[in-house]
């Protein structure tokens, strides 16, 4: 007879009681491995109430940022899909990479993303910027990047391919993205100020990986129209995608949409 056979349960059975779980809109993140500026982002918009949360995956960049080493990552998001809570339903999946989906093509991403969660809705930074351009009626825009010139070439020609207008393009041209996450807030808010051109209807901010979203309410009531950025538009088109309708204060007139 074994020890097992032999000793007596010592645990008292209690009567479980279940509900939806921790929130019914559940939104997968896909973050660069080099990333430190997504999640935070996410973190500081997320709704106060219990009813979104997000769940992160990460998949492998290769610095520098130049648009040969961005389209590397293509391959990897079905895996990186497939390990973001694989036995729970999800609402949307969000590719934090801006110049990275312009690189690998919009339609690349999704299709490697639903080989990872078949059927799933799928945002991008700036796709959702493009929805977030239509829902304010937005037709002329300054673009400003942290890129180098190669990959802003790429950001222009894929936005205005779009039908959006970009009157100037500034940029702080690293190519170091580490060195991205630490631009001062402050100094984006500066720079927005700075290369506004006075017939764009608003400002667009790319990049997931500097701290613009923090900023951007104080941007907008300096400049007096739109300002806009990737980390804010892909948080956005994620939550309404998820059926998640209530506005976030605090983030710029987009999200209160």
């Amino acid at each position: 007879m074994s020890i097992a056979e032999i000793i007596e349960p010592i645990t008292q059975p209690v009567e479980p009681q279940f509900d939806d779980g921790p929130a019914p809109h559940k939104i997968g993140l896909i973050a660069l491995s080099t990333d430190m500026v997504s999640e935070r982002d996410f973190s500081l918009m997320l709704p106060k109430n219990d009813e979104v949360m997000y769940y992160t995956s990460r998949v492998h960049h290769y610095c520098p940022v130049t648009v040969e080493n961005l389209r590397r990552m293509g391959p990897q998001l079905a895996e990186a899909t497939g390990q973001i809570l694989p036995t729970t339903p999800l609402n949307v999946v969000a590719f934090s990479c801006t110049s990275g989906t312009v690189s690998i093509g919009y339609e690349e991403v999704v299709a490697q993303i639903q080989k990872g969660r078949p059927d799933i809705q799928v945002v991008t930074p700036i796709t959702a910027a493009l929805a977030a351009f239509e829902k304010l009626g937005i037709k002329r825009i300054s673009l400003m990047t942290p890129y180098t010139d190669d990959v802003n070439k790429t950001m222009v020609a894929y936005i205005e391919q779009n039908g959006i207008e970009i009157l100037n393009v500034a940029g702080f041209c690293q190519e170091d993205d580490q060195m991205m996450a630490r631009l001062a807030p402050q100094r984006i808010h500066d720079a927005v100020q700075e290369i506004a051109h006075p017939d764009a209807d608003a400002v667009f901010v790319s990049c997931t990986g500097i701290r613009t979203a923090e900023i951007i309410d104080q941007a907008e009531q300096t400049l007096g129209k739109p300002v806009l950025c990737s980390n804010q538009c892909m948080f956005w088109q994620s939550l309404r995608l998820s059926g998640y309708d209530k506005p976030v204060d605090g983030f710029g007139q987009l999200l209160r949409l």
